[in-house]
This record gives structure tokens, sequence and C-alpha cells, in this order.
């Protein structure tokens, strides 16, 4: 019987958060799914979304799809 040890999560913060104010969300890759959680409680739960869905929505932050008027 084989067994496969996965390392920790790699989590990131946007290069675009800036650092300041803690309002962050950090995104860890779990092939198939992305984890997303909140940077100022990592303990906290996860949500977990397929890696193609988090693409698109992804996508659509960088075209402005998702910009308050």
């Amino acid at each position: 019987m084989s067994t496969s040890v996965q390392p920790p999560a790699q989590w990131r913060k946007s290069s675009h958060s800036g650092g300041t104010g803690g309002n962050c969300v950090e995104v860890a890759n779990f092939a198939p799914l992305a984890g997303v959680r909140d940077s100022k409680n990592p303990g906290d739960p996860k949500l977990f979304v397929a890696g193609d869905t988090w693409r698109a929505f992804t996508e659509q932050v960088k075209s402005g799809a998702h910009d308050l008027p």
C-alpha cells in the first residue's frame, strides 16, 4: 500500500494587496481546488472552490466585471 504525503499549503496574498489594513484574502492551490482564507484569521474556516471556477472569477476581477460603479 502506498500513501502520498502532501506538503503544507503555500498560502499567498495578491501582490496588489499592499500589505496594509489587514483586509486581504490569501489563496492556495489544493488541486483540483483553490483554497481561500482570511489573512487576519488563518485558522478560521476556509473556502474551497473548483480551480477553473477560481480562474474564471479572477479573470473577471482583472477585467473590471466586479468593480463598483
